[in-house]
């Protein structure tokens, strides 16, 4: 299983929008500042995710997501999660 996430940063209020087989250990890996365009940034929250059966359609929703250029778009995705 793959997922295509959104996080938030707690401290900033600013998206991050990536995939990963292991959602968990992805964002242990950003709040512990192991990825770069997120370090310094955090803590970061899961904001919205998305399931997948394969990574390819994962990182074609990411590309998607990231596409919009919208802050409103990714509100939008997360408003309609719960």
């Amino acid at each position: 299983m793959f997922f295509t996430y959104v996080l938030q940063s707690e401290k900033s209020g600013r998206f991050y929008i990536g995939h990963t087989e292991d959602l968990t250990a992805r964002l242990d890996r950003h709040n512990n500042g192991f990825v770069i365009s997120t370090r310094n940034k955090g803590p970061w929250k899961i904001a919205y995710s998305e399931k997948f059966q394969t990574k390819a359609e994962a990182n074609i929703r990411e590309m998607e997501i990231k596409s919009k250029k919208s802050r409103k778009y990714i509100e939008a995705l997360i408003a309609n999660n719960g």
